[in-house]
This record gives structure tokens, sequence and C-alpha cells, in this order.
């Protein structure tokens, strides 16, 4: 019972901000969903969930604070930023004509596979018994990769709010050495839940899940052509010397 009301309440909020996107034409409230499900996930994970007490509020106090971190970001970067609605819904809300909203509502409510996809590593961390050297291991990767997001994420945001900065491609900090140091270190963050659950088989499922979504569906592969869309051969160049992912020294291109 408990159970069916939590995902009842999932529901309610991905239909919720499906709503507000009809107001406002505006479906970048879909980039939040999915985190608020799991930062909810994770509480009830550590409350109802099986393993040390200890153990599940670490994990559930770790991936909330992620979560709701990433949440707040995506808030004020893609829906109170002013700007236009992001590309990938403008398309869609174009190819779909007057289907848009019922298809949009089913894009918010596959809001909530995602989410579970992200919860199950989290409650297969939770199991197990009192906190050891592997969780002391967890945690450290998890201030690294929580650090190393929000110092991109804030580097990007400084170069993008200078007007001199238009049309150009940062190479500010964290960004000199990757292209997406951002998503890096969001990948990384989950091998926190491998180590705190001793890798255990379902904890992979997070940096898997993670890394899938980054390559193939909704993270490099489309940020990469829109850069490519309005920044042109400068970001090209930068595709020469820039590693897509891991931070790596940049190359140096050699003359003509």
């Amino acid at each position: 019972m408990t159970v069916a009301l939590l995902v009842a309440a999932g529901f309610a909020v991905l239909v919720a901000l499906w709503a507000i996107q009809l107001r406002t034409r505006d479906a970048a409230t879909a980039d939040i969903g999915w985190t608020i499900l799991v930062a909810g996930g994770a509480i009830a994970g550590a409350a109802l969930g099986d393993g040390d007490h200890t153990r599940r509020w670490l994990v559930g106090a770790l991936a909330f604070i992620w979560a709701t971190r990433l949440g707040f970001y995506l808030l004020r970067d893609r829906v109170l930023s002013g700007r236009a609605e992001d590309g990938r819904y403008r398309y869609l809300r174009e190819h779909w004509g007057t289907s848009a909203p019922r298809n949009f509502l089913f894009l918010y409510l596959a809001q909530s596979v995602i989410a579970a996809m992200f919860i199950v590593p989290l409650v297969a961390a939770m199991r197990g018994g009192a906190l050891d050297t592997w969780a002391a291991a967890g945690i450290a990767i998890w201030i690294i990769s929580v650090g190393g997001e929000t110092l991109a994420d804030s580097q990007l945001a400084r170069f993008r709010a200078d007007p001199a900065n238009k049309g150009t491609v940062c190479q500010d900090g964290l960004w000199r050495y990757s292209r997406h140091p951002n998503y890096f270190f969001e990948w990384l963050h989950w091998f926190a839940y491998v180590l705190i659950g001793h890798a255990a088989l379902l904890t992979w499922l997070g940096p898997a899940a993670m890394l899938l979504f980054l390559f193939r569906i909704t993270g490099i592969p489309y940020t990469e052509s829109q850069a490519l869309r309005s920044r042109g051969e400068a970001y090209r160049t930068y595709q020469r010397t820039t590693s897509v992912f891991l931070p790596l020294p940049p190359k140096q291109l050699n003359p003509r």
C-alpha cells in the first residue's frame, strides 16, 4: 500500500509539471521531473528499505542532496533563465502539432521510468550491514564528483553571463580539459553507491544507465549538435583539441 501511494505521488508530480507546460509552452520542467522523483525515492528508500539504519540514511542523504542540487540547477538554467524553450522540445512541439499536449504527457510520465532506473541502485546500496571502508571510499567519490559537477556548472554559468562571450566556446577551468565535465562528474557520482553497496550487481545500474543516457539519448549527442549549429568552426576546433568526456590535457593542433 505504501509503495502504491509513493508511485501515485510520483505520477501526480509529473502530471502537475505537464499541466504547467500547457500554460507556459515550455517543457523544460520534464528535465526536472526525474530529479524530483529520485530525491523522493532516496528518502522513501531510506525510511522504508532493508539494511542497516545508518547505511540506508547515508545513501538516502547523499542521493537526495545530489538530486536536489541538480534539480535546482536545471530549474535556474532552463526554466527561470528567461531563454526560449529548449530546442529539443521546440522541435517536438512543431513536429507533433495538435498531438503535442497528449504526447508531452507521455514524455513527462516516462520520467518515472528514468527515475526508477536510478532509484533501484540506491536501494541496492542501502542493503547490508554497518558502514565500513567501502563506504568511506564511496563518500570520497561522492564529494569529488558532486564538487566537480558544481564547479563545472558554475564555471559555465559565469562564462555565459558575460555578454562578450556570446557565440564563443567556454574553455574556462574544467572545460579546458573536457567538453562535458559536468556530465563526467554526474556519471562518476554513481560509483559512490557502487562502493557503498560493495559492488552489488544492481548498484552498477546507476553508472551504466547514466552512461547510456549521456552518450545515446539526451546528453552529449544533442548538446554537441546544438553547439555546432550555434558556434560552428569554433566548436569543431574545440572538438579536435578537447576530450569529449574524461578530463584530459588538451591536444595541440598541428599548424598547416
